[in-house]
């Protein structure tokens, strides 16, 4: 995206489309940006948002769920913001991106977060680039929508790939975006993750000791990491572990429980490789009546001046579910960060 700036009242945008980033093709954007402001300031503690996890295939696939039908949904949460999803079908059409601020501001709440997938370890530079290309796409969508945060992940963990060379090509291009996620105030935010709805295989930095090797090569100030207690139980390791590990790094969070239906780790370990999506016997479940010890979680969040944005993945089982998260959430809040 380049900026013309011979008029101040304008930015004049020239965006690489995914669809056209073989062709070369541009298409022009013209945007009165000076109305937009960033996210809006909450007191300092941590803030609440939520994210459609239940009608992922709704919204990205099969278009069963329209984005305003989720908005309507989610502004009866007692919760700040919305976090967006790059993937959602209607997101195709960037002239729709200032209205669907416009119908979450609406509502008094903002995009804070933006969530998307790339895949930077692919052993071609080609695919690579395509990646880092659709990551500042990405971080576009996310400045527009008022955000301040863009999900980054390292990649698929390809049976290919040693981790030296994981852990460059996913550094690399981590950095490549840096400086263009700087310009726009946008912080990237990695993610301990453990797979993407639609990827064959899990992540490649899943493991404690891989993610903590990306992380710390990778030392800027719009860079952070977004920590997600329920994917270590999936790595076979501890939540609390990993985040005193990379507490001062961390700079939002993802809330979630899980639990196996059935099995152990090691029987999902065994069959998460060469499957599209998330394993069968894996389910996500309501916060504070899974694995996720809470109450230390928050308390070495509160201990390193954690005050930022908490996204709920939640609601599998409906929207009773999410709302029970969040009044758990709110509750576990008041404790750690109460009000003065």
């Amino acid at each position: 995206m380049t900026e013309d700036k011979r008029n101040p009242e304008f930015r004049v945008f020239l965006v690489f489309q995914l669809s056209d980033i073989n062709s070369g093709k541009l298409a022009v954007i013209q945007t009165d940006f000076s109305k937009y402001t960033k996210t809006q300031k909450f007191k300092s503690m941590p803030k609440l948002a939520a994210f459609p996890k239940a009608f992922m295939q709704a919204l990205c696939k099969d278009g069963t769920m329209k984005i305003a039908e989720w908005i309507a949904l989610a502004s009866k949460l007692d919760i700040q913001g919305l976090e967006w999803y790059a993937g959602f079908l209607e997101m195709e059409d960037q002239n729709k991106w200032p209205e669907f601020r416009k119908m979450v501001e609406d509502t008094g709440k903002v995009i804070p977060m933006m969530c998307c997938s790339p895949d930077f370890t692919h052993p071609d530079r080609a695919f690579r680039e395509k990646e880092i290309q659709k990551q500042k796409h990405w971080i576009d969508m996310t400045y527009i929508l008022g955000g301040s945060y863009c999900r980054v992940l390292s990649g698929q963990k390809r049976p290919v790939l040693s981790i030296e060379e994981g852990v460059k090509f996913a550094s690399d291009s981590i950095q490549e975006c840096l400086p263009y996620a700087q310009e726009l105030g946008i912080t990237l935010i990695l993610e301990n993750h453990y797979k993407d709805d639609f990827w064959e295989y899990p992540e490649f930095a899943q493991k404690m000791n891989v993610f903590s090797l990306l992380v710390n090569s990778i030392h800027h100030p719009n860079f952070g990491v977004n920590y997600d207690p329920s994917n270590t139980f999936l790595a076979g390791e501890n939540p609390l572990d990993l985040l005193y590990k990379v507490s001062d790094r961390v700079v939002t969070m993802h809330a979630s429980d899980r639990y196996l239906k059935y099995g152990t780790i090691e029987d999902l370990r065994n069959e998460e490789g060469g499957a599209l999506g998330y394993a069968k016997r894996l389910s996500h479940g309501e916060i504070g009546k899974g694995m996720n010890d809470y109450d230390a979680i928050f308390t070495e969040l509160k201990r390193v001046g954690f005050d930022s944005w908490i996204s709920i993945e939640d609601g599998v089982d409906g929207m009773d579910q999410l709302e029970r998260s969040v009044e758990f959430l709110k509750k576990k809040i008041a404790i750690y960060w109460p009000e003065k």
